[in-house]
């Protein structure tokens, strides 16, 4: 008997409706608060305030010298955002969702927020160049613009929007909090570990939160998109599935005789010889029957005729080869002749 766990795991027979996330005010005020703690993070990091200051006191603080215990576990914790291993976990759920509601909106969702933090971060990284703990040049230093790579940090913000996309996705108001403490304790622990193992600075992480943030936030402006794009690879899909039916040869359905069919087949066989045969088929009947009396008359006299021994002349006998006995006179009667009584005298 089945549980209600392994039932919820099938398919659903329809399409569950949907309502996707709007653009709500407070969401725009988030995006909007969120995008000036960002803004401010840069300008203090360009200016050397006193969070470079900060972060050279992390730095130097060396905390994986303070706790090496806990070096071992953190190693595989961060992978929790490194963005290939993730994006696979979080793929294979949400194909599974896309495949039991018949959607492809929540496959859609990852690619466009994995797209964004692709460009967004990219391109931030890439143009302010910092470089990391490990590579700084000088004490006290920003090190901006120095062909660096880590500002802000990718594995904070892809641990924000690859575990926050699960709570953007949920279905009940329950399951979306409780999401959202998960997906945050995760990014907030990847990001501590990386200032633990010496990679990013703590603006780094800072700046790679608010960053994750910004991307979640800016979804429901990509709902419509994501709507679209849906519609048109389903009806490609459709395209594509009426061209393979129209180009497959279609088969004729061959007739199946059950055994009824054939008894009735062979009555009515049977009834149709039973019937006299029309009079302008008699003649013909006759004369086909006068052919095969003919042939069967024939046919029994060469029957007849094989079967009857073959009589040969008589001629005369003719005495082997090397006999004793002379040959008889024609004039002497055989022995097997009678020949006259003689009389019988007395004395």
């Amino acid at each position: 008997m089945r549980t209600d766990i392994f039932a919820r795991l099938d398919r659903e027979p329809e399409p569950p409706k949907i309502v996707a996330p709007r653009m709500s005010r407070h969401r725009i005020a988030l995006f909007g608060g969120t995008l000036a703690f960002y803004l401010a993070i840069v300008f203090a990091v360009l200016v050397t305030s006193w969070l470079v200051a900060l972060d050279w006191k992390v730095m130097l603080f060396r905390p994986y010298q303070q706790w090496p215990e806990l070096h071992a576990f953190l190693d595989y914790y961060v992978v929790l955002g490194q963005r290939g291993p993730t994006a696979v976990m979080v793929a294979c759920w949400l194909g599974w969702r896309s495949w039991r509601q018949h959607t492809l909106r929540p496959l859609l969702v990852l690619g466009t927020a994995l797209l964004l933090l692709n460009v967004t971060v990219g391109a931030v990284k890439l143009g302010l160049g910092r470089l990391g703990p490990h590579y700084a040049t000088q004490i006290g230093s920003a090190e901006m613009f120095a062909g660096g790579d880590i500002f802000p940090s990718g594995h904070t913000a892809n641990a924000v929007v690859t575990w926050g996309i699960l709570a953007y996705l949920a279905t009940t108001p329950r399951a979306r909090r409780y999401l959202s403490a998960l997906s945050a304790t995760v990014s907030l622990g990847v990001g501590l570990t990386t200032v633990y193992i010496g990679t990013h600075w703590l603006s780094d992480v800072l700046l790679g939160w608010a960053a994750g943030l910004l991307i979640l936030l800016a979804l429901p402006w990509f709902e419509p998109l994501i709507a679209r794009t849906e519609s048109w690879i389903f009806d490609v899909r459709e395209q594509w599935r009426a061209r393979r039916r129209a180009v497959r040869p279609a088969v004729a359905p061959q007739p199946v005789l059950l055994p009824q069919s054939i008894a009735g087949e062979g009555a009515a066989f049977a009834g149709a010889a039973a019937t006299p045969a029309a009079p302008a088929t008699a003649a013909a009947q006759v004369g086909t029957g006068v052919a095969t009396a003919t042939a069967t008359a024939t046919a029994t006299g060469a029957r007849a005729r094989a079967h009857t021994p073959t009589v040969c002349p008589e001629r005369p006998p003719v005495a082997p080869a090397g006999s004793r006995r002379p040959p008889q006179h024609p004039d002497h009667g055989s022995r097997t002749t009678a020949s006259p009584a003689r009389p019988m005298t007395g004395g």
